[in-house]
């Protein structure tokens, strides 16, 4: 590990050049703060790439998890991160230990507050919880979403009470994630990484950080610009799902089938970008970004009507799947009230076990409000997270024709690929299909 007095010697040389070097000779320790979704896979990332990574986080349960060789992210295995520390992985709670680190990558969370406004209590309380161990020569990087002028705002002027002057001695960067959950056509390391810096210096280190585990890297003009490059990528998603949500719902009441018709429109070569309704939106990234953007477009007042359009539409899925499910219901003669119900997939995509913002659960709490007996089957969360809004003591009922066959309804949220479509289509009762894993007319299932 580089100490403070050898990194003081080695900043005698032409420090740009100097620091970058030990980027490209993989000889600097990464500092990956926050052991997330996004933490953990970068700070992996990192340690394949022939660097020495430390991690950190507050949670000493995921301390604890990792130092036992265990792993709490399901597209992570136990053996990944033995791996990891047979190549020199550590990880701590101890956050005085950042002083070693040439570079701090910080993975944090930007979630909403009960008025639906940006979050930075994370990113400010770490900021403030490292200041006092930051050292001339580090680079900061700051890969959480959030609105433009975050860095500058609120970032800069902590690390500027340090005494450390930024951009000369102590580099600011900002490169938003782009962490593709259980997607087996992106590598990470293909992903082109956005990369901005606060100054010239802090842009060229910033680049070679990223570049020694990164394809492409894309340097930004500034960090603002770069910060409102995550939000554009993220509303232009959630606009896209908006209106194919509306979409649905207009073929629902023709009885049309809206995934025949965008499989259809997408066989045009040019003109038309495939995206598909469903629930509702899940993940940390879309059912929240867009509100980063509309809270700071107040501010300026802008009123973002097309982008809080599609958020309102998106938000009201659960209800609308609700609103399905109470309609088959009747044809049967039952109630909400008095049905077991099945809720297949708890996480917020397919073949992960992420339940962040996931539709599933908003889902779950709305059915067991209106008195529904409500379980879940779902291979990738075996027991009902532990959440700030929900808490259900639950776990996931194993997929059988008997047990299929003793619900009154199955909802299908999230479509994971291990599912036995077959034996659910031939065993349950009635199925709200919201993801169109089942085309054509069924007689025990149902488009929402």
């Amino acid at each position: 590990m580089a100490t403070h007095s050898a990194r003081n010697n080695y900043m005698k040389l032409p420090a740009t050049q100097q620091i970058a070097r030990r980027f490209s000779n993989q000889t600097a320790l990464i500092g990956v703060i926050g052991l997330g979704y996004v933490g953990l896979p970068l700070l992996l990332r990192f340690n394949t790439s022939g660097f020495k990574g430390l991690g950190f986080d507050i949670d000493e349960q995921k301390i604890n998890a990792l130092n036992s060789g265990s792993s709490y992210i399901s597209h992570i295995s136990h053996s990944q991160i033995k791996s990891a520390y047979d190549r020199g992985l550590r990880v701590t709670a101890d956050f005085s230990q950042i002083k070693h680190c040439d570079a701090l990558i910080l993975c944090l969370p930007t979630p909403l507050t009960s008025d639906r406004e940006p979050d930075l209590s994370h990113i400010i309380a770490t900021i403030e919880m490292l200041a006092p161990y930051l050292q001339r020569g580090q680079i900061v990087s700051l890969e959480s979403t959030t609105y433009p002028g975050t860095c500058e705002e609120e970032l800069l002027p902590r690390l500027e009470r340090t005494g450390l002057v930024v951009g000369e001695e102590i580099f600011l960067v900002y490169s938003p994630e782009r962490e593709v959950l259980g997607d087996p056509v992106f590598e990470a390391r293909d992903v082109p990484r956005i990369v901005a810096g606060y100054s010239r210096a802090c842009l060229t280190l910033g680049t070679a950080l990223y570049e020694a585990v990164t394809e492409r890297v894309v340097p930004m003009s500034s960090i603002r610009e770069a910060e409102l490059t995550k939000l554009l990528e993220n509303i232009q998603r959630s606009v896209n799902i908006g209106l194919m949500n509306e979409m649905k719902m207009v073929a629902d009441r023709m009885d049309i089938d809206i995934f025949e018709i965008i499989d259809a429109a997408s066989t045009k070569p040019f003109g038309f970008t495939r995206y598909y309704p469903g629930p509702g939106l899940g993940g940390h990234c879309i059912p929240i970004d867009p509100f980063y953007l509309t809270y700071k477009a107040r501010l300026l007042g802008i009123d973002t009507r097309f982008i809080e359009l599609s958020g309102e539409i998106n938000r009201a899925m659960p209800s609308y799947v609700i609103q399905k499910t109470e309609w088959a219901l009747r044809q049967q003669s039952k109630n909400i009230s008095d049905a077991k119900i099945l809720v297949l997939g708890l996480a917020y995509k397919k073949n992960v076990g992420d339940p962040r913002e996931s539709p599933a659960i908003e889902l779950i709490d709305l059915l067991t409000k209106q008195g529904a007996d409500v379980s879940y089957s779902d291979p990738f969360l075996l027991t009902f997270p532990k959440m700030r809004n929900y808490q259900y003591s639950l776990v996931s009922t194993e997929l059988s024709a008997s047990i299929l066959s003793s619900f009154d309804v199955v909802v299908l949220i999230t479509d994971h690929d291990c599912f036995d479509f077959d034996l659910i289509q031939a065993h349950s009762k009635l199925i709200i299909d919201t993801r169109g894993r089942y085309r054509g007319a069924i007689t025990n299932v149902v488009r929402a």
